[in-house]
């Protein structure tokens, strides 16, 4: 167990996020219900993120570190030198990952 008691982080974010979907979005209409809807959303990529977002940072890391350089601005700065255009497939593999690790946390529906 971790420091924090439960519920963890991610379970609280996902009691908000059904409290806005549930409640409070039918009982409100116009640009407040709207705004629920964003709060709801916003809940949901706190939730995701609380929860996949270690093991993606995890992973980036590693993908990184494959790569030879310690984080994205170096990767950007190899990549325009052309000093990577011999791995090509490689960097195209990681950066594959990389946008789909931050998808599955905005919207995973948006990966389909």
């Amino acid at each position: 167990m971790g420091l924090h008691d439960t519920p963890p982080a991610a379970e609280l974010a996902a009691a908000v996020e059904d409290f806005l979907r549930t409640d409070v979005m039918p009982a409100v209409d116009g640009p407040l219900k709207f705004q629920a809807l964003v709060a709801a959303n916003v809940m949901a990529i706190i939730g995701r993120e609380l929860s996949l977002g270690p093991a993606q940072e995890r992973g980036h890391r590693e993908r990184l570190s494959g790569l030879g350089v310690a984080d994205d601005a170096q990767l950007a700065a190899v990549i325009r030198s052309g000093a990577m255009d011999d791995r090509f497939g490689e960097v195209i593999e990681a950066l594959r990952q990389s946008v789909a690790d931050k998808v599955a946390v905005a919207n995973p529906k948006w990966a389909r």
